[in-house]
């Protein structure tokens, strides 16, 4: 299908209902909002794996749900840094967010570059896609070194104070990940943890107790 064609047919499954209870799950994006599941999504974004041109004509759309099925059929070997930051500025939710920065985002060659740059931004999205990218290629990314995630451990307690919900409970997913890497980033990230939670911040301290709730319990 084409890109106008697969906006109508999302248009078709728009869901009342899933609209309704997409909110109550923190799901409230400015744009245009049809209540479509990933579920839904994902088999249509089989049938266009790694169309970029595609993925750009979704995105420029604004439907909500379309800016997700465009970060399943991009082809991360062809998105420029621009289009990052572009995508990154439209954010307006985190389902969009951490859908881009799972799908697309880790394997771009300025994943890095731009996790460190977006978890210094102010913008509440931006910041988010900065430790869910990170979070992200501690899982995703087995080719990274150890050494780069002992890199980002002071970025998360600099953030760490930070007690907007959705930054708060993202710089909580990146400590995390790091930790579940491997044995030797589970040490780093508990003692990150322990010093996040002599931090006085009500976010920090959520942060760290739930950070070493989890890590203590893995082997």
């Amino acid at each position: 299908m084409t890109a106008p064609e697969l906006i109508a047919h999302l248009r078709s499954l728009k869901n009342p209902v899933n609209i309704a209870g997409q909110r109550k799950f923190g799901i409230t994006p400015q744009t245009e909002h049809l209540g479509i599941s990933v579920a839904v999504l994902r088999p249509l974004a089989r049938a266009h794996h790694k169309n970029h041109p595609l993925a750009l004509s979704l995105w420029a759309s604004g439907i909500h749900e379309a800016r997700i099925l465009a970060g399943l059929v991009e082809d991360a070997t062809k998105t420029t840094r621009a289009q990052c930051e572009r995508w990154a500025r439209d954010f307006d939710s985190w389902d969009l967010c951490d859908q881009v920065c799972g799908e697309v985002f880790p394997y771009t060659p300025f994943a890095v570059e731009m996790a460190l740059q977006w978890t210094d931004r102010r913008a509440e999205f931006v910041k988010r896609a900065g430790f869910v990218l990170i979070a992200r290629m501690a899982v995703r990314r087995k080719d990274l070194p150890d050494a780069l995630f002992i890199e980002f451990l002071p970025v998360l307690r600099r953030e760490a104070t930070d007690d907007r919900n959705f930054v708060r409970k993202a710089v909580n997913w990146a400590l995390r990940q790091i930790g579940k890497r491997n044995p030797d980033l589970r040490r780093a990230a508990l003692a990150e943890a322990e010093a996040i939670a002599k931090i006085d911040s009500r976010a920090a301290r959520w942060i760290a107790k739930d950070a070493l709730r989890e890590l203590r319990k893995q082997k």
